[in-house]
């Protein structure tokens, strides 16, 4: 019998299963301002639906086996573990103090999270403070904070993924815990831990409602005064909607207090919300502290007013006011006047201002160019000193002692350097290399090379354009690219050593960092670029970032993927369902995906300021132009999509991933897999141990890798006779 042979992906069967495993859909209806919107998957809202969680978990399954039977998928996983390993450790987290005490956070290669650590001085001998690791509980910690005096030190921690945290007190001699836990709070995220000047106690945000499915979620936050020893659960609220009715604070504003230097005269409570520029209070630091009720008025939103530091009875801050790159000015208590200051260092042209701290000897600060290109300045003597950076880099960070010391810490960055941290001398002018880990070789790294360019947009607009990738390519568009966008809340996309970024370059694909309208890059104006009615330009730049690449032979369609993450998630998600002739792939994790419901998610009414509210006519118009679900339409060929999602997401509930993910499998018209994947350890991204993060990012590389037609990647045949 002669035999016949027959080569099919081994994907092709479990494909063909999941067509016939679709989300349960009972259709809503909904009318804004006499448009009828349906939405079929209105039930997958329901996290308590036995259907809902069990689809949820089927696809988790199924997707995980798709994933798991890719060839090399285990690869990203593995070198991070090996480059980890050849680093031995990470350090993260570093708080000094003014008598020279260094804590930070410090993970060696082969443990699962990191420990508290502790030195006199940099050449000091190193202690270990804290292990949170505890059998029965998976704790990380997500921030420390030493008191004035380093006696004292609070350590915030948290469980599965979640950014809800506890934050526990250390007497740091004796490494005594205190019994007292501090609950509901998210220090690494809003409000911070700020010590009392007299180191008795601090201020922290605390949360009423904690579940992250409730819609109370995040609500009437309370600024809260906790002093070392007193019951933790008789709250001290010193700045609040409750505690404060005059100031008339919106429910989902998140009351902070600032306090910048132990003898600040003045605290400054902000109305933290999703923009950067907020409304803000200044109360006498001893009226507070004497329980009096003596909030006044500072700035408004309209002020333009963002990283204000007050030093004495001055402030200082960036103003964005006439100035979309921001300029650096100061005024006074007694007398404030933010839109008339003293101008320190004026707009400049092409840099927009990044941030600056205060020193001794004066104020230093750093500007970016198009986010990728950094600057560092002195200003002294009503004079702007430029100061040569030790190499050329992407991105610049500082940290000081504060205004009393001369005490200064650059760390250089770029997409191909790793963070350098070096101390800097002004009276010699001199950079002396301190840094906390080892320096490390990556020779598998040595032919990954770094473009910055811009693309010109269909309506004349500039974009920059990051291109990470193997020198040694061939230019013949047959590149797999993987272009990266987020363009949101005015964030910039800032150059740093990100090892995804190489390993994806060092296997012969080109990552694309779009600098997509929505951003900062390029100031305020770039941010309102994308923002609102103007949105559709954050995914037509993405659209028009990949035509320039094919046109320019960087690659093709069959070679292209786009990754969008969070609030990134508009602009894949918008891209694909735009174009979705242009993408042979698509990466949405943990993404907005279903606009016009967001505002009824435990973090959407606070983002109705970033991205507009459906109870506004011309608003609502905006975000269903946004809506990446609602775009979605049957028979259109969609590219492979991985769709992922955590529950325990306060950020983005999962249910946006799942109901895109359901409507997408069920209107695809092509057999290209749509995967869902939940994360049931874990929420937003953040807060997992490393391994755990590792993986999923194997998981998306290994399916775009295989998407693309990576030869190491793609999946082995059956052969049937």
């Amino acid at each position: 019998m002669k035999k016949l042979k027959f080569f099919t992906l081994i994907f092709f069967g479990l494909i063909n299963a999941q067509k016939t495993n679709l989300a349960p859909s009972k259709p809503a209806t909904d009318i804004h301002f006499g448009v009828k919107l349906t939405d079929e998957y209105r039930n997958l809202e329901d996290l308590q639906d036995v259907s809902t969680t069990n689809w949820m978990k089927s696809q988790t399954e199924y997707s995980t086996s798709v994933l798991n039977s890719i060839p090399n998928k285990n690869y990203y996983l593995n070198k991070r573990l090996e480059l980890d390993k050849r680093q031995d450790y990470s350090i993260s987290d570093l708080k000094i103090t003014a008598n020279d005490e260094y804590f930070y956070l410090k993970k060696k290669a082969d443990e699962k999270t990191a420990k508290v650590y502790y030195r006199n001085g940099f050449n000091g001998q190193e202690l270990l403070l804290y292990d949170p690791y505890k059998p029965d509980h998976d704790y990380l910690i997500t921030l420390i904070s030493p008191s004035w005096d380093g006696k004292k030190l609070a350590i915030s921690l948290s469980e599965k993924g979640k950014e809800i945290s506890q934050i526990m007190i250390m007497e740091v001699e004796s490494r005594h815990i205190y019994p007292q836990i501090i609950t509901q709070t998210n220090p690494a995220s809003v409000g911070g831990i700020k010590w009392l000047e007299d180191n008795s106690g601090f201020l922290y945000v605390y949360y009423p409602v904690i579940d992250v499915t409730s819609n109370q979620f995040g609500k009437d936050t309370q600024s809260v005064l906790y002093r070392i020893g007193e019951d933790p659960n008789i709250r001290n609220d010193v700045f609040s909607s409750k505690n404060n009715p005059d100031l008339k604070i919106n429910d989902d504003d998140f009351p902070a207090i600032i306090s910048i230097n132990a003898d600040d005269q003045y605290y400054v409570g902000i109305l933290v919300d999703t923009g950067d520029f907020r409304k803000t209070f200044i109360s006498d630091k001893n009226d507070l502290l004497q329980g009096k009720k003596n909030w006044k008025p500072l700035y408004n939103k309209e002020d333009k007013v963002t990283y204000i530091r007050p030093a004495g009875n001055e402030i200082f801050f960036l103003s964005g006011y006439n100035s979309s790159n921001l300029k650096l000015c100061k005024t006074n208590v007694k007398s404030p006047d933010f839109r008339n200051p003293d101008v320190l260092v004026p707009e400049k042209k092409d840099e927009v201002f990044k941030n600056y701290t205060i020193t001794k000897d004066g104020i230093y600060y750093t500007t970016t160019k198009n986010g990728v290109e950094a600057k560092l300045y002195l200003y002294k003597d009503g004079k702007e000193i430029p100061i040569e950076l030790p190499y050329t880099s992407g991105n610049v960070d500082l940290q000081s002692k504060g205004k009393d010391f001369s005490d200064i810490w650059i760390s250089c960055s770029g997409w191909a350097n790793e963070d350098q941290r070096f101390r800097y001398t002004l009276k010699e002018n001199v950079f002396s290399l301190e840094n906390l880990v080892p320096t490390v070789e990556y020779p598998e790294f040595k032919d990954v090379v770094v473009e910055e360019m811009t693309f010109k947009a269909r309506d004349g607009e500039e974009v920059p354009l990051s291109l990470i990738y193997n020198k040694n390519i061939k230019k013949n568009g047959n590149i797999p690219v993987l272009i990266d966008a987020y363009g949101a809340y005015g964030i910039s996309r800032n150059p740093y050593f990100v090892k995804s970024y190489m390993l994806w370059a060092e296997q012969g694909g080109m990552i694309a960092v779009a600098h997509v309208r929505g951003g900062g890059e390029k100031g305020e104006q770039w941010h309102l670029g994308g923002f609102k009615a103007t949105k559709p330009n954050t995914w037509r730049d993405v659209i028009d970032c990949a035509e320039y690449l094919i046109k320019e032979k960087y690659t093709s369609k069959e070679k292209l993927a786009v990754w969008g993450a969070s609030a990134g998630g508009i602009a894949a998600g918008r891209a694909i369902t735009e174009r979705p002739d242009l993408f042979k792939a698509a990466i949405i994790e943990v993404g907005i995906t279903n606009i016009t419901r967001f505002e009824n998610t435990p973090n959407g009414g606070g983002n109705t300021k970033e991205f507009g509210t459906v109870k506004d006519p011309i608003e609502f118009k905006s975000l269903l132009e946004m809506d990446a679900y609602q775009h979605i339409k049957k028979g259109e060929k969609y590219p492979a999509t991985l769709i992922t999602g955590g529950i325990n997401d306060n950020r983005v509930i999962v249910w946006q991933p799942v109901k895109f993910a359901a409507k997408l499998m069920a209107k695809n018209k092509s057999e290209t897999p749509v995967l869902l994947k939940i994360d049931y350890e874990g929420g937003h991204g953040n807060n997992i141990p490393l391994v755990q993060r590792y993986s999923n990012l194997g998981d998306i590389f290994g399916f775009a890798f295989w998407q693309l037609g990576h030869p190491d990647y793609q999946p082995k045949t059956k052969q049937k006779k």
